[in-house]
């Protein structure tokens, strides 16, 4: 194997340790695939790849949860499906309305920005707008308010930077789901989200095609992001309901501040 193609392969199980572990952490994945990509230089197939980094986070997504999946495909009338579609469509009708200005940040100008709203969402969650066990619910109780908010908090997230994850979970304790639920609701909804990020990207993909990406690359970074998703499902289900978010609150802020630090006065990577 050549120098250029073992970097390749390696650079790309990077991203995809990144995209897996990111997706479902409070910190953003396109935020930080973004930011790595501008370190490394990856132009060529980029947007191709990113694709196909979210579809291996799918295969976690179904891993952890194939039992409540296939219950919601045996019963498709009960509510928590009715509350996924309903959350689902509301982020779908942003991100249709504002796609020329989430092609724009993909380029990296509100990456800092992005991360810094990050922290504050999760530090608002944590400080400001925790709601008590004694009040919160789990999804069956949820009400169509509850999960709009929920979908409008995910289309905000489609910005780079922001997180969909600490998003949608800060949104679900927001309106009253306990933690577990908050977490299963916000993994569950990360399905249609990623699938329709991929139909949308769809023409984008076609045209920009895999550039000098060879299937070898593609295909590691995809296993990576499946293996790595799942281990952060994992620990995140466990993290959530006995730890304090405040940590990634801080993480974010930091990089956040970096970030712009570079946007503003350096200009090394932006």
């Amino acid at each position: 194997m050549g120098y250029n193609r073992l970097m390749s392969i390696l650079l790309a199980m990077l991203l995809g340790l990144v995209q897996g572990l990111c997706e479902f952490l409070p910190v953003s994945s396109s935020g930080h695939l973004v930011l790595l990509q501008n370190i490394f230089g990856v132009e060529e197939g980029a947007l191709f790849f990113d694709t196909m980094l979210h579809v291996g986070t799918l295969f976690a997504v179904f891993a952890v949860y194939w039992r409540s999946i296939w219950e919601m495909l045996r019963h498709p009338l009960q509510k928590k499906v009715g509350m996924l579609l309903l959350a689902t469509a509301l982020t779908a009708a942003l991100a249709v309305l504002c796609r020329d200005l989430i092609s724009e940040a993909y380029g990296g100008a509100f990456l800092g920005l992005g991360f810094v709203a990050t922290a504050c969402i999760l530090y608002l969650s944590e400080r400001a707008l925790g709601i008590r066990a004694k009040t919160s619910h789990g999804i069956e109780e949820m009400t169509p308010k509850s999960a709009l908010g929920i979908g409008l908090m995910q289309g905000v997230a489609i910005l780079p930077g922001i997180s969909r994850s600490g998003s949608t979970i800060a949104g679900a304790r927001f309106f009253g789901l306990d933690k577990g639920a908050a977490a299963e609701f916000s993994f569950l909804l990360s399905i249609p989200a990623i699938l329709g990020s991929v139909v949308l990207q769809v023409p984008d993909v076609l045209e920009a095609g895999m550039g000098s990406l060879s299937w070898g690359p593609l295909l590691a970074g995809m296993a990576v992001a499946a293996g790595s998703g799942y281990l952060a499902i994992r620990w995140m289900l466990r993290l959530i309901k006995t730890k304090s978010l405040l940590g990634f609150s801080i993480y974010t802020g930091t990089l956040g501040v970096l970030v712009l630090f570079d946007q503003l006065v350096t200009h090394v990577f932006f």
